[in-house]
């Protein structure tokens, strides 16, 4: 059986997808065949694999920082929440069930079964696998039933490794907390300390780390700078800043930018497709949930969204719906992707995901919608604005057009575009031609980079992910980690232990 860690964390956000990336490249780079896995993900940023099935999207970008083709295997569990209290469950790729949060905890030993079978056999065609956890490895409440932290490290014999945000303040208590609320089980196989999103000198943190060491008896194996302009396939919304901001931002090459609003639902998914824009030079994306913050926008955007008859009706709520009609009449760009494709048609028959059956929808686009009980899973390829194009779908609803003129499997109609695709706008010949088809109708002499390559700029960051393991971290005491598993040398016991 080949080597494997799990990487934890004090909280949500702490930085386990990041560091897990980041050993996935430092790895990769050495020559070492390395898989991430994530047993249990709940997010509603998800991704299409080659054959057709549906993981979370921090797990593929994971797997691009190994260099090796997404499965799912790697994602083999994966909720994805939506109006109700429920969520939808994905078993290998496929949608299985939607439960309530007591429901799955009823099925909670068949998936751990189902997510070990899944890890050992990754192990047993890499070198090393890399696991994730998911939240905290210490919600006391939820241990009886654990399948993506301590419950899978137990069973499967993993070290485990957990991660702190110094950013946030607290972290030596959030560490020492996290040990102290673990059972002495679980405390065996906890073996060092990784520190996160670092400014500062280190050196006024190394009475710290040396205290937190005596305390606990783990070292702490890398402090870690903070990284910004990162934002790399996010699991959730949370953290959404009200700009999507990049450190190396270009100015814009011609007389104008272009300034991108995108519509943030409640239910937002798959928000990485604006990722692409932001790294423009010259393009300007923020997030908005109010009408004037449409007002200045050359292109607003209705993204992804896993509750679309519910966010339709809070973005009625919140007045957007004459912003978005004035902005269509007017002829200035708006684009659908998804569900926002969804909300722009005439009308939704929805008896399946929010069981509000016939709804008005904005009526911006000749084409209806119904949803059907199958998720349409797949990789399309296409053609617009004269540019090869790939992208990845995932949804319910199916879109019938009755009208305007063909766009990536969806229509436009004047100004108003709309297509079930994700990931289109990581094409850069596609993304160029649709930029300056934008500043056509804003009226903006604004010019598209040339050179932009997205695919280059997401590899150069996966690659500062790497550099940041193998320049901070003690990379030989994770090498005896990943190599020797779970320490032997009786690791000191933290009071008072599980409740």
């Amino acid at each position: 059986m080949s080597g494997a860690l799990l990487v934890a964390g004090t909280t949500s956000d702490a930085g386990k997808s990041v560091v897990t990336a980041g050993i996935c490249r430092w790895l990769a780079r050495q020559g070492v065949r390395v898989a991430p896995f994530k047993a249990q993900n709940m997010s509603l940023n998800s991704f299409v694999t080659a054959d057709g099935a549906e993981i979370g999207r921090a797990q593929a970008m994971q797997a691009q920082a190994a260099r090796v083709e997404p499965e799912a295997a790697m994602n083999p569990v994966l909720l994805k929440p939506g109006a109700d209290g429920r969520s939808q469950v994905v078993l290998l790729g496929r949608a299985v069930a939607e439960v309530g949060a007591l429901d799955y905890r009823e099925r909670k030993p068949v998936l751990l079964e189902r997510s070990l079978e899944c890890l050992a056999d990754l192990r047993r065609r890499y070198d090393v696998v890399v696991c994730e956890g998911a939240g905290s490895p210490a919600e006391i409440n939820l241990r009886d039933r654990d399948i993506a932290n301590m419950g899978l490290a137990t069973a499967a014999a993993l070290p485990v490794v957990v991660v702190g945000d110094i950013d946030r303040g607290g972290v030596f208590a959030a560490m020492y907390g996290t040990l102290a609320l673990l059972s002495a089980e679980d405390q065996r196989h906890v073996a060092g300390w990784f520190v996160n999103k670092f400014r500062g000198d280190a050196r006024l943190l190394e009475p710290g780390l040396e205290m937190l060491h005596r305390l606990t008896g783990r070292p702490v194996l890398g402090t870690l700078p903070m990284l910004k302009g990162l934002w790399l396939d996010a699991e959730d919304s949370l953290d959404l800043s009200t700009v999507v901001d990049r450190e190396d931002a270009r100015g814009p090459l011609g007389a104008d930018v272009l300034r991108v609003a995108v519509l943030r639902f409640p239910r937002l998914s798959n928000f990485t497709d604006v990722d692409a824009l932001a790294q423009e030079p010259g393009v300007l994306v923020r997030w908005a949930t109010r009408p004037e913050e449409l007002a200045d926008a050359d292109l607003v955007i209705l993204p992804g969204t896993r509750a679309t008859v519910a966010d339709l009706a809070w973005l009625r709520e919140r007045g957007l719906e004459p912003a978005l009609r004035a902005r269509a009449d007017a002829g200035l760009p708006v684009l659908g992707v998804c569900g926002g494709y969804q909300m722009l048609a005439r009308g939704i028959d929805d008896r399946v995901e929010s069981k509000a059956g016939t709804v008005d929808g904005l009526g911006l686009l000749p084409a209806h919608v119904r949803f059907g009980a199958e998720k349409v899973l797949a990789r399309p390829v296409g053609e617009a604005f004269g540019q090869r194009v790939e992208g990845y779908e995932i949804h319910h609803g199916v879109v019938t057009v009755d009208g305007g003129e063909p766009f990536l499997d969806g229509c436009r109609d004047g100004s108003v575009w709309g297509t079930t695709w994700h990931g289109a706008l990581e094409n850069d010949g596609f993304r160029r031609e649709l930029l300056r088809e934008v500043a056509k109708l804003a009226g903006r002499a604004f010019v598209p980079a040339p050179d932009t390559c997205f695919a280059e700029a997401r590899e150069a960051r996966l690659d500062r992910l790497g550099d940041l393991i193998e320049e901070h971290a003690d990379t030989g005491a994770l090498w005896r980690l990943i190599e020797g598993g779970v320490p032997a040398d009786g690791l000191p016991f933290v009071p008072p232990g599980a409740p």
